[in-house]
């Protein structure tokens, strides 16, 4: 949603209605881009959100709450001093449709003098800011302090007069006639109408001007006269009304196919049409950017524990390999142990060529130390037999938990792959928040941290011929669906060899055709690493052959008397 001068204006026509005359009782700054007033006015309490991230710029009414620190930041103790108990006098934007608000305050001082101040709300992307000002429209503070030496273009400090952004664009409004705005248009060569109006004038944006042009059925390029004075007719249609009951805002279809808002000739449902949409809009939007910055931030985070796993693995068996060669070490020592008898005292060389009894009297040649004995050599060789024959025990061990510990990092890289939302993420957060692997990467990463929740999701739930499926969303929600929410004669479904969701089809003592039991498995293979394949080998058996050993990670169980199908992944809606 682009949130434009057309938007900006008509926001402020709504904020008129319902706060204007409002007392400011409460001011809040949940996180370091948002300033909310607590209002209270004609008879209601209202909270007013404004935001200046450099994505999410807006102001509006809001009905969604949000966790404030613990400590008021400055900038909120600085509002709470200078507007507390002061009232609404005005709410303006200006005609040039920028996307600037001014919100006029008045109230007493510490003095007990009547005072006026301002509000500035400057919505521009990057630049935005919050600005109080004083009654003389000089700098009292700003939520972000600008300079020229930190290549701004005009001052925002204490005790500098305010002035308007400069504006490069043109004020629609100041076109009188369709014949002048005509002219405007063909004497400028234009070839791309929403360009060229986007750049020209001030406050429209691409989704709007494209809203009309699809909707009045004007051509974009290649246009008519008639096509530019549609448009000029429809705009000045729109600018005329915003301040009525006859603009709101509506769904559009952008280029990607997915659905946006923007103000249109639309009949408001109610004075506050225009806050709901931006409210909801915003709220769903900011949900899934946490969403999808929190599950790239812990999949950054355990793919780099993946690699070094990995690392660890590949060290392991290149110490296994090595451990290959004990037994020949071994077979030097016991040749050299053999032939002692033949070597004199100073005998010093780099090899030696021995008959190796153990293979009909082949001559093998030994690698030699020539700065020890060759007595010592042999002893030498015996040391490094017995050495790697120890660690052979130790480095298989270490392969064996290596390789379980990798599999486990790979299903919940799996798992955050599919999360569809911030609740599913912040289990498999919980889940691997307590596991040593994870635990000390996890406590000194601050991106990644929050809060808690013991609480599991419900597991996602279809409905194949008449049974009831549920499958598991994450590793700990899998083993609470199979050892505790199933029954001992449901069937359970796991991809064979692969990551994947625990799938259980709950059976009420009944026959289950193998056509069920096909599609079940179909499910199975769709919730795993395995979705984009074919031909996917599924494994199932009854829940009571299923079983999770003392100590194993979740997720992880042992199973038996079961049976394979090979299917394609399929989902049906």
């Amino acid at each position: 949603m682009a949130f434009d001068g057309i938007t900006t204006k008509s926001i402020s026509y709504e904020l008129q209605y319902s706060i204007l005359g409002g007392k400011i009782n409460k001011i809040f700054e949940p996180n370091k881009n948002e300033v909310l007033l607590s209002i209270y006015a004609n008879g209601k309490n209202y909270a007013l959100n404004i935001c200046i991230d450099s994505n999410l710029y807006r102001i509006h009414l809001t009905t969604n709450a949000k966790p404030n620190p613990l400590n008021a930041p400055n900038f909120c103790m600085l509002l709470r001093k200078h507007l507390i108990g002061y009232k609404i006098k005005a709410i303006s934007s200006n005609d040039n449709l920028e996307r600037i608000i001014k919100i006029e305050l008045e109230g007493y001082n510490e003095l007990n003098d009547l005072t006026t101040k301002y509000l500035m709300v400057e919505l521009m992307g990057k630049h935005s800011n919050i600005i109080l000002l004083n009654d003389k429209f000089f700098i009292i503070d700003s939520l972000r302090h600008l300079d020229t030496l930190s290549n701004s273009y005009r001052d925002i400090l204490p005790a500098h007069e305010y002035t308007y952004p400069e504006n490069v664009k043109n004020n629609f409004y100041t076109i009188k006639s369709a014949e002048e705005f005509c002219n405007l248009v063909l004497t400028n060569n234009v070839t791309n109408l929403t360009n060229f109006l986007v750049g020209y004038f001030t406050g429209f944006s691409k989704p709007f001007i494209k809203n009309i042009i699809i909707k009045q059925n004007i051509r974009n390029t290649d246009f008519s006269k008639d096509d530019i004075l549609k448009m000029y007719e429809y705009l000045s249609k729109i600018l005329n009304n915003l301040d009525s009951n006859h603009v709101s805002l509506t769904k559009y279809s952008n280029e990607k196919g997915k659905l946006d808002y923007v103000i249109d000739l639309e009949t408001k449902t109610s004075n506050l049409d225009i806050n709901f949409y931006i409210d909801d809009f915003y709220y769903n939007k900011e949900a899934n950017n946490n969403y999808v910055s929190y599950r790239n931030n812990l999949l950054k985070l355990i793919s780099h524990i993946l690699k070094k796993y990995s690392l660890r693995l590949e060290s392991i068996n290149n110490k296994l390999k090595e451990c290959e060669n004990k037994d020949l070490y071994k077979l030097y020592g016991e040749l050299i142990t053999a032939n002692l008898y033949k070597f004199s005292k100073d005998y010093n060389s780099d090899k030696v060529e021995l008959e190796n009894y153990y293979d009909n009297n082949t001559i093998l040649t030994i690698p030699l130390d020539n700065t020890i004995s060759i007595a010592n050599n042999a002893k030498k060789y015996f040391k490094k037999y017995n050495k790697l024959k120890n660690a052979l025990e130790i480095v298989t061990l270490q392969k064996k938990e290596t390789e379980e510990e990798l599999q486990y990092i790979e299903s919940i890289i799996y798992e955050l792959e599919y999360a569809k939302n911030i609740q599913e993420v912040n289990e498999i957060y919980n889940e691997i928040s307590e596991n040593p692997i994870f635990k000390d990467y996890i406590q000194s990463n601050n991106k990644t941290n929050t809060k808690k929740d013991a609480n599991i999701s419900t597991p996602r739930e279809y409905h194949i011929d008449g049974f009831t499926v549920l499958v598991g969303k994450n590793n700990k929600q899998n083993d609470y669906l199979t050892t505790k929410l199933a029954s001992p004669n449901d069937i359970w479904f796991h991809t064979k060899d692969i990551h994947g969701s625990h799938v259980i089809l709950k059976n009420p003592s009944e026959n289950i055709s193998n056509d069920t039991l096909i599609k079940c498995a179909k499910l199975a293979a769709y919730y795993s690493k395995g979705r984009l394949s074919s031909n996917v080998p599924v494994d199932y058996c009854f829940v009571k052959y299923v079983k999770k050993p003392n100590g194993s990670k979740p997720g992880m169980v042992i199973y038996t008397n079961n049976k394979t199908l090979n299917v394609t992944p399929y989902i049906s809606d």
